[in-house]
């Protein structure tokens, strides 16, 4: 018998975590469908093979048997097992690791974060831990390494006032595109603000684009090298294989090429695009420890882990009543089931 699995959406960057999953659940035939917990996401936002339910109702007589969550919280009135798959690779930030009685199962990418949540299961034995990797980056592995004419290198700042490079990186970023010997490709964080964009966009040209593209792995994967600051653009590069330049990073690692002053960037990219076995043995550790999959299969295995818990039962989770109360009142539901 088929089983149902349910999407639970409170930010947009949810839907490319979560539709590779859609595909593996519609090749094993299950049924998938969406739920959107904010006001602000659109039905139009899903495409229109894509099953959305529109109240607890709905979800209720869909009866999911688990729910796939990107985020820190999902309603304990649904049915199902509750899955955390996580909305990134951040495991640096502290909330990474907050514990809020809400999960069944958590499909952790790697032993960095695989270790520390056995660990914390060990203090909190409501939930179990199953390392799968992230269903995000399937899609992306299979694609072959770019052959660009000339150098593409993609600079992906985050909004941050207190962690953009934009402000001191965005004139050493034009002088790299005088030379003409690289193509530069710009893509902003929708929450940049337009002053910053126009910084960036004087440079505009040629060789030197901003990208509407939404999807920044796609972007990421067409590149040679990638450059940020202190951003999940980081993590993600990194582990499909990019050196990465990091302006100021918050916590700088020796898998990047760290710098702190602007004169610096051209040095970093001509050092970083002629990578050296020690920097690519340091970058394939660093893979090994934050998210050793390369296959593609994640989502399969965040599948497999959620039957076995599916087939296990969950077990007994905290009351949690404040936080329960506190969903309840956001999605106007007060029933006792």
């Amino acid at each position: 018998m088929p089983l149902n699995y349910l999407f639970y959406v409170a930010q947009a960057y949810s839907f490319d975590i979560l539709r590779p999953l859609q595909t593996e659940i519609r090749r094993r035939r299950g049924n998938a469908a969406w739920f959107l917990a904010n006001p602000k996401l659109q039905p139009s936002m899903l495409t229109s093979d894509e099953v959305l339910l529109n109240s607890v109702d709905e979800v209720k007589a869909f009866c999911p048997d688990a729910v796939f969550v990107p985020g820190n919280v999902v309603p304990d009135f649904f049915p199902g097992v509750k899955v955390q798959v996580f909305h990134g690779l951040e495991y640096k930030k502290k909330g990474h690791f907050a514990i809020r009685d809400f999960f069944d199962l958590y499909c952790t990418h790697g032993p960095i974060t695989t270790n520390k949540f056995n660990e914390l299961a060990l203090q909190h034995p409501h939930f179990r831990v199953i390392e799968t990797g992230w269903p995000k980056l399937d899609p992306y592995f299979a694609l072959p390494q770019p052959n660009n004419p000339k150098p593409v290198i993609v600079y992906a700042p985050t909004f941050s006032p207190a962690l953009s490079s934009i402000p001191l990186l965005h004139e050493a970023l034009g002088q790299l595109c005088e030379s003409e010997a690289y193509e530069i490709v710009v893509k902003f964080h929708p929450k940049t603000s337009q002053a910053w964009q126009d910084l960036v966009a004087q440079y505009v040209n040629t060789h030197f684009k901003i990208s509407v593209e939404p999807n920044l792995l796609k972007l990421i994967c067409h590149a040679d090298l990638v450059i940020s600051d202190t951003s999940s653009a980081v993590d993600e590069a990194l582990l499909l294989g990019k050196p990465v330049i990091t302006f100021n990073n918050k916590a700088p690692q020796d898998a990047l090429y760290n710098i702190t002053d602007a004169s610096q960037l051209a040095v970093a990219v001509t050092e970083a695009l002629a990578i050296v076995p020690d920097k690519q043995a340091v970058i394939h550790d660093y893979i090994q420890s934050v998210h050793p999959y390369q296959d593609g299969l994640s989502s399969a295995r965040i599948l497999d882990a959620t039957s076995q818990v599916i087939d296990l039962g969950v077990k007994r989770k905290p009351l949690n009543l404040l936080r329960k109360f506190k969903i309840r009142k956001k999605l106007n539901y007060y029933r006792l089931r």
